[in-house]
């Protein structure tokens, strides 16, 4: 199977990662598929937010968790038709808890293409549509991850922004 690369992007609640589960089930119809988690149940409301996720993607798919090495994981042997990763800002924000510095995740994100040989569909937030945040952290976070989509959309064979639950494709 061929490596392909797609990148869902778009804001809070806009469809990406339903989108995201059918796309890879059409580059990979025959699964099963890995998905790999960025998230980390640290409250009841994202353990509850986690647990719907799993129920509706259901049989076929694998969860691995990998709040930064995603590299690593894009790398797992398991016999999976396709990976989805989801999400990357989530990742960034991981990274930035970790005191990672903006050269150490630029890095690593672009390590990810190169570590992605299956069909992958990467989800991630578009961060740059709001105002201007107030703080200095709120902006070196909306900043990072800007550069981080950039940077895996150009690498991208396919790119996606969701809006409403509407898909525009974009490349």
């Amino acid at each position: 199977m061929s490596r392909r690369l797609v990148v869902v992007t778009g804001g809070a609640r806009s469809g990406k990662s339903g989108f995201a589960e059918r796309r890879l089930a059409e580059l990979a119809p025959s699964g099963p598929w890995r998905y790999v988690a960025t998230a980390e149940a640290g409250d009841g409301e994202m353990a509850a937010r986690i647990a719907r996720h799993r129920e509706r993607r259901g049989a076929g798919w694998s969860t691995v968790e990998a709040p930064r090495d995603l590299e690593a994981a894009l790398l797992v042997r398991d016999g999976a038709a396709g990976v989805l990763v989801d999400c990357i800002t989530l990742w960034v924000t991981n990274w930035m808890l970790a005191d990672a510095s903006d050269d150490a995740i630029l890095a690593a994100a672009e390590a990810l293409p190169r570590a992605a040989t299956l069909p992958t569909v990467i989800v991630t937030n578009e961060v740059g549509l709001g105002i201007v945040p107030d703080n200095a952290l709120a902006r070196r976070f909306r900043d990072l991850a800007g550069l981080v989509n950039q940077r895996l959309a150009a690498a991208s064979d396919e790119a996606w922004l969701l809006a409403a639950g509407l898909p525009l494709r974009l490349r």
